[in-house]
């Protein structure tokens, strides 16, 4: 796998520059070399966020996501945006929940998961992006779940690791999804 791209896109608050984050640990857990390239508007929560993560085997040259093998979305605003970033025969995930439109292209692969009620299930809105990581990386690969489980911890302020368990459940849920 070389230079594997992901850009994961939605509101301020949401979860998505940490949603990145422990993509970009979790690839480095099994040795790839990783960047992660965070993007917001001023208005922080409520205002649009995004994040481009590479992997790869080798060095990577650049952060800059132009052409993405992965784009996930948490809100319309940014499926708009982003659709037409996907390469052909990549893959778009979205929170079907949140967004009620199809996509343009039918040269890419769609998967619309319930991610917000995955995480309402769960008890804690902050899953349903981890939901949708699990989806990634069961869709493509791209890491594992062990990996995944060891990020969290450099990722997450140790107060915070008693979610844990949680996100491990959410991310479940979501590779469970994508198995389907």
């Amino acid at each position: 796998m070389t230079d594997f791209s992901i850009i994961l896109a939605g509101f301020g608050g949401q979860g998505i520059l940490s949603a990145g984050k422990m993509a970009a640990e979790a690839a480095l857990y099994e040795g790839k070399e990783v960047s992660w390239f965070p993007s917001y508007g001023p208005e922080m929560r409520g205002g649009t966020a995004n994040c481009s993560v590479v992997i790869s085997d080798e060095p990577i040259g650049s952060p800059v996501v132009n052409d993405a093998d992965v784009v996930v979305c948490l809100n319309q605003p940014s499926m708009e945006k982003f659709e037409s970033c996907i390469k052909p025969g990549g893959i778009l995930i979205i929170d079907s929940s949140l967004i009620h439109i199809k996509p343009t292209r039918d040269d890419i692969r769609f998967i619309p998961m319930n991610a917000s009620a995955i995480a309402s299930e769960l008890g804690n809105m902050a899953f349903a992006t981890i939901s949708m990581l699990g989806c990634l990386a069961t869709a493509t690969g791209c890491f594992k779940r062990e990996s995944f489980e060891s990020a969290l911890y450099e990722v997450l302020p140790e107060r915070r690791h008693k979610l844990i368990p949680g996100n491990v459940e959410a991310f479940d849920r979501g590779a469970k999804f994508a198995e389907q």
